[in-house]
């Protein structure tokens, strides 16, 4: 038997078995890295995983390290779950520290749901949600909602009652706002791209309008009597709404085509912006799939502007959307590769941008957040179903 100086804590036996097998896991990745994706392309390795059993795993072979620093960050014995399933096209998870539930969204069925931590029980929460998106909370503990339907920025106070934060920008409506992030300073940034012009996600122009220019769709139909009105009048482009309610344009489309998901560094002094693909009445080719990142100005304007990851693995585009940043810096992405099975699911990069760890779905992710009592369990809402990992990191600022 072996000697030594010391005993190894159980953190360290963990990290040290645990990581061993995550690391065999991803080395396959590492070794392929400039032969395109593995073939056959599997989710996981056999048998077929079954995500409605618990894992009997005790490091996740889905949780790749493709970096060694990944190990800092990852929890060796905490398997991926699947929480629920039985949705439409889930989005916008948001977790609430005070009422120690996660709300996300469900687009096409036009409501909130609610996943509480005590029972792990699903429920609707909100409905009509005038086809939310992106959700988040601020300082205040206040839920922020992106609307499609109404094309707007809501926040739901503590009396029940809703503020509109945004509808308008010099007088022009808002084409449907997509993620929204909540800035110590009391300030909101957004952003505005077009998928909510659109029958399943939201509604389309009146006639006339970019996304339905012969007004051969209907837009009224199964809509209140004063919807069906609104046609996009304004270029994609990301907001910030100050305290007192005044709305500034900071980035256009020129700089982040079709601008979908938004972080903060931990510091709050850069701007994580994923680029994603043509929208409905969009004239430009959108955007390519990409991470792109600003630095924030002490005045709050957006400078410094470049592109920081082309978001591919192995050659495969892992298209982002929703970001979000852990204490650390780190950037952890959704990640829609479309049907090349085991790319979707969750990229995540260092600051400087260098790819580090991965988490396979066998759905497309849409969008992600931190959250749970100690903020160290990731949630990844994924096509129809909602996912969950325990990390040894825990998310950043507010969202």
């Amino acid at each position: 038997m072996l000697r030594s100086s010391r005993r190894m804590s159980r953190r360290e036996v963990l990290n040290h078995f645990g990581m061993a097998a995550v690391v065999t896991a991803a080395s396959p990745v590492i070794a392929r890295a400039q032969n395109g994706p593995a073939s056959p392309a599997t989710v996981i390795s056999t048998p077929p995983r079954d995500f409605s059993q618990p894992s009997v795993y005790f490091s996740d072979p889905d949780v790749l390290a493709i970096d060694p620093s990944f190990g800092n960050i990852s929890q060796g014995n905490a398997p991926i779950e699947r929480l629920w399933t039985g949705g439409l096209w889930l989005e916008g998870p948001a977790w609430s520290s005070v009422g120690r539930f996660l709300v996300f969204s469900d687009i096409p069925a036009n409501r909130q749901m609610r996943w509480i931590e005590d029972d792990g029980r699903v429920a609707v929460f909100r409905m009509p949600s005038n086809n939310s998106n992106g959700n988040s909370f601020d300082a205040a503990g206040r839920q922020l909602s992106c609307e499609h339907l109404t094309r707007r920025v809501v926040r739901y106070e503590h009396d029940g009652s809703i503020t509109v934060v945004a509808d308008t920008f010099e007088g022009k409506r808002l084409s449907s706002p997509n993620d929204v992030v909540a800035h110590p300073d009391g300030s909101y940034w957004f952003t505005d791209p077009p998928y909510g012009g659109q029958l399943y996600e939201g509604q389309p122009d009146a006639s006339g309008g970019p996304s339905n220019p012969a007004g051969t769709l209907r837009p009224r139909i199964g809509q209140p009597p004063e919807a069906g009105a609104f046609k996009r009048e304004l270029p994609n482009a990301i907001y910030r709404v100050d305290a007192s309610g005044r709305i500034a344009q900071v980035a256009t489309e020129k700089e982040v085509p079709d601008p979908n998901g938004l972080a903060f560094s931990p510091d709050f002094k850069r701007l994580y912006v994923s680029s994603t693909g043509k929208g409905p009445g969009d004239t430009h080719d959108g955007g390519k799939g990409d991470l792109h990142v600003f630095d924030v100005s002490s005045d709050n304007r957006l400078t410094g502007h470049r592109v920081f990851s082309d978001c591919k693995v192995d050659g495969v585009a892992c298209g982002p959307d929703g970001i979000r940043c852990d204490v650390h810096g780190n950037i952890w992405s959704s990640s829609n590769a479309g049907r090349a099975v085991g790319y979707n699911g969750v990229t995540v990069w260092n600051p400087a941008g260098k790819l580090i760890g991965r988490i396979r779905l066998p759905e497309v992710c849409g969008n992600l957040c931190f959250g749970g009592p100690k903020r160290n369990r990731l949630f990844m809402i994924a096509s129809r179903s909602l996912y969950a990992l325990y990390v040894n990191t825990q998310g950043a600022g507010m969202a």
